[in-house]
């Protein structure tokens, strides 16, 4: 402050010719002390010192005063002086409650509020991952205040308290030694300490008797860049520790004349005696009967003396203090309209410089700026200081990052991470949580009676995923796309059906083929031999037809290979339905033919015109007639359509075709077991005819193998999950199309193609013959 006055009194551009005096009071952070000083500087007769030996020219008025250095004495008296309206500009209060002009409206100050520091406290510490933390405060105003801001924020952040203590300096060794059992007792390994310097001296010193090392402190600025308490700290206990600082700066000429004050000089103040005395362990006067010490001179050397007064590292709050001397002194120049000269006769009011102090906006010779906001507070900045360690037991303080709280939230805070040390000397960020990150796939369940911090990670049920760590809820996958068989994603269900390219699709494609071109060599063969008696006497009309209709059962079953489309989906039941009502109408065509065949050779039975080739015609045409019939109403009515199952699987989606009305898939079916049970009645009727009219044998045994494998087909058709329900429909349609065509025609092929002998018209009619 005196460095700061003299630049002041010296200068010719800021209020030349006037010389400001001071007043020096020392309150020892009492509170009492501090409203006494109070009342004593407003009362308006107290004694000024001056910075040169000259009187005043007017009388003595109070315009502002410097202080306090703590919260709790600010307050006290920025109560008074707020009454007055007297300017008060404390360097180093920074409880966040003195921003507050309802009750201190004259207080401003040059060192950021807490509720900045509070906030940069709680984003610094969820910016490493610690969400399980103690804390210690000093029990004032500056702690209390501080601490309950921080925890407010750390809530919002998600960072939970195991236990917030407090005490003060002069509390009793047992009240500091519950502390300590706390913080023993304790799983969190990372401590915020929101403490005073003084209160931090203490807390070292039980720290140190108890050797609790090991924890990852952070600190705020009131003790995180004190030299004197890293030099306190023999034990290590707080290396690694970081906190915030107000931002290093250099008062040019500062040091220098810290460093030159002669006693001598100023002579005629009794405060600078004692310190130098004190400073010196020296006496200027010696007491008659006091013991003899060593006498003062004067001339003795600072710069040899390693004490709180000559610490540099104190130099950003003695910037705050020549920042407020500035603020006032700037004021008053724009106060008395000051240029060349003053104008010495305007009167001055304390209200009148408060306000020219709220709306002063300048810069210093370094080339800060000064001003403050509507609560009287400056910008907010600070250093993030980092304890490391050094050789010889000395800490560095290390600026590792900053934090502006001008900036965007997400910008606020920066930070050099691979620069920083831990506790232990350690290049690991410390863990300190409740409990562990619970990994995706699993959901937080908290534990009851405990902070949201603890919790235990339980799986994601069924059908829902977590992709996140420490995610909250599960959510479900949505069920037309995805499966959650990892339960840490949604994962990409795979479409599945019954296509041409995989195994059982290929198989089933050669068997349909295969199926098409011996329907077709055998129709080829029955054409060669079109007027022998063996084709002529198996009605080769229906013959031919059959195996037209054969050719297109195994060339639908095609159909149910691929991906489903509504085109394909309405083909392969109607196309499947009509061609296979069609092959069997001709079977039972060819089974009619031989029963009134046989029956007709009886005496006075003429039944044979009642079932010509005209009737069997319109018989066939009549039984594929309804079929068709009932396919048209189903398509109509309520086609089949392509659909996607979600339920089959819980890792695919199954693509089939719906059946759209199970009444007309089931009357398709139905129909076709109709007609092939009649088919098999009239074929076993006829099983007694003579053996060369062997077709009714044959047609019976097809008809067996074809009732036999549709019968079957039911219950696989209905348990069969997915694409194999297709395949088991596929491979009914060719077991059943093999079996008509092997059991009645591969028997003539034989006899046509390896014993050509047999296929006379003698043969044909013989009775009996031998085999």
């Amino acid at each position: 402050m005196l460095f700061a006055i003299e630049e002041v009194n010296n200068s010719t551009d800021l209020l030349p010719g006037i010389s400001l005096g001071y007043k020096i009071y020392d309150t020892c952070g009492s509170l009492i002390r501090s409203i006494k000083v109070a009342l004593a500087l407003n009362n308006g007769n107290a004694n000024m010192s001056l910075t040169s030996e000259g009187q005043c020219s007017r009388p003595v008025q109070m315009q502002a005063v410097m202080g306090e250095t703590s919260s709790s004495p600010s307050t006290a008296i920025a109560t008074i002086l707020g009454a007055f309206h007297i300017p008060l500009i404390s360097h180093f209060a920074t409880c966040a409650c003195l921003s507050d002009k309802t009750k201190y409206s004259s207080f401003l100050r040059t060192v950021p509020s807490d509720y900045y520091q509070s906030r940069a406290l709680a984003h610094l510490v969820k910016h490493f991952g610690w969400t399980w933390v103690g804390a210690v405060r000093t029990n004032d105003d500056y702690g209390n205040n501080g601490m309950a801001t921080f925890t407010e924020i750390a809530e919002q952040l998600g960072i939970c308290l195991e236990y917030s203590v407090s005490f003060f300096r002069t509390d009793s060794s047992e009240k500091i030694q519950k502390i300590i059992k706390t913080v023993k007792a304790s799983t969190a390994k990372v401590i915020v300490a929101f403490l005073s310097h003084r209160d931090m001296e203490v807390l070292i010193h039980e720290l140190s008797d108890h050797n609790l090392t090991g924890y990852q402190w952070v600190g705020s600025e009131s003790w995180i860049f004190d030299s004197q308490i890293a030099a306190m700290d023999k034990n290590h206990i707080l290396d690694g520790a970081i906190g915030l600082s107000i931002p290093k700066a250099q008062v040019t000429g500062l040091r220098e004349f810290m460093l030159d004050i002669k006693p001598l000089i100023l002579s005629n103040n009794e405060l600078f005696k004692e310190f130098w005395e004190a400073l010196f362990r020296c006496k200027f006067k010696q007491p008659k009967l006091a013991e003899i010490q060593k006498e003062c001179t004067g001339y003795e050397d600072l710069t040899g003396v390693e004490n709180s007064f000559t610490d540099m590292s104190l130099m950003p709050i003695f910037n705050n203090v020549y920042k407020g001397v500035y603020a006032v002194a700037h004021a008053l120049h724009n106060i008395l309209s000051c240029n060349k000269t003053c104008n010495n006769n305007v009167q001055l009011y304390p209200y009148t410089i408060l306000q020219h102090i709220q709306k002063i906006h300048f810069k210093t010779k370094e080339g800060d700026e000064v001003y403050f906001n509507e609560n009287g507070d400056p910008p907010a900045k600070y250093e993030i200081i980092n304890w490391q360690p050094r050789e010889n037991n000395i800490v560095s303080f290390v600026t590792v990052g900053l934090y502006d709280a001008s900036f965007p939230t997400e910008k606020q805070l920066s930070l050099q991470s691979d620069s920083l040390i831990w506790t232990h000397s350690s290049r690991h960020v410390p863990v300190s949580l409740c409990s562990e990150k619970c990994p995706p796939g699993t959901r937080k369940i908290l534990q009851k009676g405990k902070p949201v911090c603890c919790y235990d990670c339980i799986r994601c049920a069924e059908g829902e995923m977590s992709n996140s760590t420490d995610a909250v809820s599960c959510v479900r996958c949505p069920p037309e796309s995805w499966s959650n068989m990892r339960r840490d994603a949604c994962v990409r269900k795979e479409a599945e059906f019954l296509s041409f390219e995989e195994v059982m699709g290929i198989l089933l494609t050669s068997a349909a083929i295969f199926g098409t071109c011996l329907t077709a060599a055998v129709a080829f063969i029955f054409y060669k031999h079109r007027k022998t008696p063996l084709v002529r006497a198996n009605n080769s009309e229906l013959s031919f037809l059959l195996l037209f209709s054969l050719t297109l059962c195994f060339l639908c079953s095609l159909t149910f290979i691929g991906q489903p489309s509504e085109w394909s989906c309405m083909l392969r039941h109607t196309a499947f339905g009509v061609t296979f009502v069609l092959c069997i109408s001709c079977v039972l065509g060819k089974t009619m033919v031989v029963l009134m065949a046989f029956k007709a050779t009886l005496p006075g039975r003429n039944t044979m015109k009642w079932f010509g080739p005209t009737q069997q015609r319109l018989s066939v045409l009549g039984f594929t007639l309804i079929q068709v019939i009932i396919c048209i109403l189903w398509l109509t009515i309520s086609p089949p359509f392509p659909s996607k199952n979600f339920k089959e699987f819980k890792d695919k989606i199954i693509l089939e075709c719906a059946l759209g009305s199970a009444v007309g898939f089931w009357s398709v079916l139905g129909y076709i077991g109709l007609l092939a049970l009649l088919c098999f009645t009239f074929a076993f009727l006829a099983r007694k005819l003579p053996d060369n009219f062997n077709e009714a044998k044959f047609i019976t045994f097809s008809m067996l193998i074809f009732c036999a494998v549709w019968i079957a087909f039911i219950p696989a058709y209905v348990s069969s999950p997915g694409k194999f329900s297709v395949a088991v429909e596929i491979f009914a349609i060719l077991a059943s199309s093999f079996g008509l065509l092997i059991c009645i025609f591969i028997p003539k092929c034989y006899i046509m193609l390896l014993k050509p002998e047999k296929n006379t018209k003698k043969n044909m009619m013989v009775k009996g013959a031998p085999r």
